[in-house]
């Protein structure tokens, strides 16, 4: 199957689509205090994803028996708006949505000090607003931010980015053609300081030594994205001293 326009994903020169070259991030900006009800929110635009994060909590977990006597439990929703793709999505939650949900959950809790919190849960509600490839690890990427501007304690951040192959070679952050008419795409997300690894999937197939080349163009990623997570937070804090100031 050719690409949508029949143009080659990497081109003569090893340029793909857009112009990157294979080892290059789509652009990212990411927003904190995006919404005034939630005690945090981040935005975050990952090439053409916008992807909005509300976090509520800790609070008292209910229904009583989902509580945790000895943790908070984190309970993340992602979802898709209908309009976030270009065939309109039938609203409401899939099975890719629930899947989805329970990893981003698992990913936040190795990262999140919820011990600190028994019997309670922390809400981290997703909204996709407009998707473009690697939904999953910006949604993840973005979420850590709005709980570090909750103020929930965290032992870590948790960033992450996707690989793949595409016409026989390995290249970073994936876009839409390139996930729709690759050959592989694996996205992961890793705890930054210890490098733990607390979410992997691959769809397609790579070699050792492909998989082992896209491992290292992540696990190098994640130390750009980073410190755009970082700056987002900075960022706030210079703002309110400037708003002080006046």
């Amino acid at each position: 199957m050719g690409t949508p326009s029949d143009k080659k994903l990497i081109d003569e020169n090893g340029l793909r689509l857009d112009g990157r070259g294979p080892d290059e991030l789509r652009p990212i900006r990411i927003r904190t205090d995006v919404l005034e009800r939630a005690d945090g929110s981040a935005m975050i635009e990952w090439g053409g994803n916008k992807i909005i994060v509300a976090v509520y909590g800790p609070r008292e977990a209910y229904p009583k028996h989902t509580q945790d006597i000895e943790r908070a439990v984190i309970k993340a929703r992602y979802n898709m708006a209908a309009f976030s793709v270009d065939e309109r999505k039938r609203p409401g939650p899939d099975r890719r949505s629930v899947e989805i949900s329970k990893v981003i959950s698992e990913a936040l809790t190795a990262a999140v000090m919820v011990e600190q919190f028994p019997r309670t849960q922390i809400d981290v509600f997703i909204e996709v607003v407009q998707a473009d490839a690697g939904t999953r690890i910006a949604s993840l990427t973005a979420a850590s931010v709005a709980l570090a501007n909750a103020g929930i304690p965290m032992k870590d951040f948790v960033v992450g980015c996707t690989a793949g192959k595409v016409e026989g070679k390995v290249v970073l952050d994936l876009s839409k053609e390139e996930d729709n008419f690759g050959q592989a795409d694996l996205p992961m997300a890793v705890l930054q300081k210890s490098g733990e690894v607390v979410l992997i999937q691959m769809d397609g197939e790579l070699s050792k030594e492909e998989f082992d080349s896209a491992v290292a163009m992540i696990m190098d990623a994640t130390k750009r994205i980073h410190e755009i997570q970082r700056n987002a937070l900075v960022e706030k804090y210079q703002n309110i001293e400037a708003g002080g100031e006046e």
